[in-house]
């Protein structure tokens, strides 16, 4: 039997054993942070937890050195790839190693996902990647239309396609109202890394 709130709208009762889609966009500063977060309360909760990091490689972020030293149960709880060489890569500087180590990572996710192995998958920058045309979006959506109902699925990244947003339950979309970079703040160790 289902409920109903104020609106009519039918409330499924298993609602939070459901895993959703979950979108965090935009130009602004924050949304690997904001997976991240997500990530440290879902640990806390005993999930099992796969963050792979498109276009990020190289080992000087904080997060890693944050999850590297966490206690050995929430450790063994957290898989961590990385899917991209140590630089920042554009439309005009995509090399074959980017898009082999990219779409390496994403060969990981799809067999996560499909092997139900994990109950909270971030995957962080691969707006970038599907908006840079080297994860297909479309093979994107058939992989979350077709997720086992109990993963929660996060996808960070500027520039998230159109289509990600419809399909998504939750999207974020975080605008630069005011930054330190405008006047000329380098990005700073403990803080964007």
């Amino acid at each position: 039997m289902q409920n109903k709130n104020n609106n009519n709208e039918l409330i499924n009762p298993l609602w939070d054993e459901h895993g959703y889609i979950q979108v965090y966009t935009g130009d602004g500063k924050g949304k690997t942070t904001a997976s991240l977060g997500l990530a440290m309360r879902a640990l806390g909760r005993n999930w099992k937890v796969l963050l792979i990091m498109f276009t990020k490689g190289g080992n000087d972020y904080g997060e890693l050195n944050s999850f590297r030293n966490l206690s050995g149960k929430i450790q063994e709880n957290m898989t961590i790839m990385q899917a991209g060489l140590d630089r920042i890569i554009y439309s005009n500087n995509i090399t074959d190693a980017d898009k082999k180590a990219i779409l390496d990572g994403w060969d990981v996710a799809k067999r996560a996902i499909s092997n139900d192995e994990y109950k909270l998958v971030i995957l962080d920058e691969i707006n970038i990647a599907i908006s840079l045309g080297i994860i297909d979006v479309e093979e994107v959506l058939q992989v979350l239309n077709n997720k086992p109902d109990d993963i929660e699925i996060v996808l960070t990244g500027r520039d998230a396609h159109p289509k990600i947003i419809e399909t998504a339950h939750l999207v974020s979309k975080i605008e630069p109202v005011k930054h330190y970079w405008d006047i000329g703040v380098s990005a700073r160790k403990g803080i964007e890394y």
